[in-house]
């Protein structure tokens, strides 16, 4: 009843006229960053935070949210319609999706993804809504000892599962650990890796780090490997409301809940989440199809829309689980929205609900209104969605590079962020050029300095004595529960590359 009360609370918030607006402007960006092509919701946050400083915390939250959310749900349509994903968790849309358009039911399959993700994404924010709470409660029981091993937790399952290689994910952490003690040690204040250069004796700025990486790094690299020529697109016809059958109906609301029951538990784990999801999902629909309906996967079947596109949003809605409650980014764009709160002196974890109850409720409450803003904006508005997609890219990823600047310069006024925006971002682009993934290094200089102090805590309350660190029967359960998450996702990210050996092969022969 409390929780409830707490959501209607956070409704009185969300529903302001001010924080509404910020709700649509968040979706509709986060829709049009998830058609584009190689424009995903963690580059725009990181884009958008040096803009978002003059916002109060609760409507900054709200907009980046609505990024996020918003993002999985404009990569069905590129997906569907130009079979080129505008995120990497809509790959499997596409499968069936693109088929779906060249047979002339692109209408079809965009109405159920687009229905499909409403009611998945609501679901998810009620499970949400009752699971979050509960979870933080348990966690502000912890203490420094539990809060290294949740640490060590972060940084292995991300480090090792955020790619497709573990030793280039635990370098990629690696160096994320190694940036974040650059700068002045906080307990003996003595200057740590800064070369006698005063302007790195207060550290690397996340932000700074951020925007590099994923705006000016994944922009040369997405420029890189431009295709030239016109985007061809498959039209849309017909009546928005007329779109989906009731064959399609009938066909569609078992897939959409069971990839919502698939995908939330996935994202609350650093399993790989709504790739791994939407993957999981497709194989299930494949698995449980039946007779004509099992015939028609590779060629267009419906069912391979909607269970993914569901799993992809409940997943969104997992993610925040372990975000909100215990501080851990399970994602490239949970980590931006760490670095978010972080700017405004918030620190998501077990006392987040109590001390910032309200921008927590807030954000929930927004959820929910954000989904319904995507239901209403994906479906009738289909056409301006895929008008953006004609955008010249050369100005479009200029106009990248000149915002990203202009951010970076706005941290502390000085062109001295710029040189180093520049030097980050190159290194961007070489980890994505080798296939080095950027989600551990922002993971690992985000928490990195947390980490730290918290392990001096527990060293120095056991008076230097290591064993404690495993002692603590909740830091053991923890150590227990890395290696079943390892093991739960390790077998997941198997599954996945087995259906895509078995699918995309055969998907590149039907193309052919």
């Amino acid at each position: 009843m409390d929780n409830f009360m707490h959501l209607l609370e956070g409704f009185a918030v969300a529903a302001q006229p001010v924080y509404l607006l910020y709700a649509l402007g968040g979706v509709l960006i986060g829709t049009a960053v998830g058609v584009l092509p190689g424009i995903g919701p963690a580059m725009t946050v990181a884009l958008l935070m040096p803009i978002t400083y003059s916002l109060d915390p609760t409507a900054a939250i709200i907009v980046f949210a609505g990024i996020y959310y918003g993002g999985m749900y404009g990569g069905s349509t590129t997906s569907i319609l130009l079979n080129t994903p505008g995120e990497s968790a809509s790959i499997v849309t596409a499968l069936e999706g693109n088929k779906m358009a060249k047979a002339g039911r692109g209408a079809a399959a965009l109405a159920t993804a687009a229905i499909g993700s409403f009611i998945a994404g609501t679901l998810a924010t009620i499970a949400l809504t009752f699971v979050a709470p509960y979870i933080a409660e348990f966690a502000v029981r912890i203490g420094p000892v539990e809060y290294v091993a949740l640490m060590v937790v972060a940084f292995l399952t991300v480090g090792a599962l955020l790619g497709a290689s573990v030793l280039r994910g635990l370098a990629s952490l690696g160096i994320g650990l190694f940036v974040a003690v650059v700068g002045v040690d906080q307990l003996t204040a003595q200057q740590r890796y800064t070369f006698g250069s005063a302007f790195l004796a207060d550290g690397v700025d996340v932000v700074l780090v951020a925007v590099g990486l994923f705006a000016v790094g994944e922009a040369f690299y997405v420029a890189s490997r431009l295709r030239h020529g016109a985007v061809e697109v498959i039209p849309v016809t017909g009546r928005w409301n007329t779109w989906m059958r009731r064959e399609d109906w009938s066909r569609s609301w078992k897939p959409w809940l069971r990839g919502t029951a698939i995908g939330f538990p996935v994202g609350t784990i650093p399993a790989g989440g709504a790739d791994v999801a939407t993957f999981l999902s497709y194989a299930s629909e494949r698995k449980l199809a039946k007779g004509k309906r099992k015939a028609q996967f590779g060629r267009g079947a419906i069912e391979g829309v909607a269970g993914p596109e569901a799993a992809n949003n409940a997943a969104a809605a997992g993610v925040l689980v372990p975000l909100l409650t215990l501080g851990i980014p399970t994602t490239a764009t949970a980590a931006m929205m760490l670095v978010a709160f972080q700017r405004y002196q918030i620190q998501p974890g077990p006392l987040l609900f109590e001390n910032e109850s309200a921008l927590v409720w807030a954000l929930i409450a927004s959820l929910y209104v954000g989904n319904l803003m995507l239901l209403v904006l994906n479906l009738p508005l289909v056409g301006m969605w895929v008008k953006i997609l004609q955008i010249p890219r050369p100005y479009l990823y200029a106009g990248i590079l000149v915002f990203a600047a202009l951010g970076a310069y706005s941290v502390n006024f000085t062109s001295a962020d710029v040189v180093m925006l520049l030097v980050i971002g190159v290194l961007g682009f070489f980890m994505r050029r080798y296939g080095y993934p950027i989600a551990p290094l922002v993971v690992g200089l985000i928490l990195g300095p947390i980490f730290e102090n918290q392990l001096r805590r527990s060293l120095a309350i056991s008076q230097g004595d290591p064993l404690a660190l495993v002692q603590s029967p909740i830091a053991a359960g923890i150590y227990v529960s890395l290696i079943v998450i390892f093991g739960l996702s390790f077998w997941m990210r198997r599954r996945q590359r087995v259906l895509e050996a078995a699918v995309l092969p055969q998907e590149r022969g039907v193309s052919a």
